[in-house]
């Protein structure tokens, strides 16, 4: 099963990332990407860190448009993190490709 999960808002991570773990603990051997835009993407360059459990099984993205106009340099993300020139395009993409769609 392959999922994109949006998130634009700062104070939803906390909702989305255990979205995240209810779901692979369903679902162990799913594709995950988070796509991050608007707000959102400030959580990638903020004090609480991406949970260890997710590196690695979880593809987190951002959008060079939120980046851009938040004034955050993409050099200032987390290794862990991925940019894409637009985030609504990523998730469009996505859907198109055949990815369920979540939104917390």
């Amino acid at each position: 099963m392959h999922v994109v999960f949006h998130i634009d808002e700062m104070d939803k991570w906390k909702l989305l990332l255990a979205n995240v773990n209810n779901f692979l603990r369903e679902v162990d051997d799913a594709v995950i990407e988070v796509v991050a835009y608007a707000e959102a993407v400030k959580y990638y360059v903020g004090q609480e860190p991406l949970p260890e459990n997710l590196l690695g099984r979880v593809d987190f993205v951002a959008c060079a448009n939120a980046l851009r106009g938040w004034e955050i340099e993409e050099d200032s993300l987390p290794a862990h993190v991925a940019v894409v020139p637009s985030g609504v395009v990523e998730i469009a993409r996505k859907q198109e490709e055949g990815y369920a769609y979540i939104r917390p």
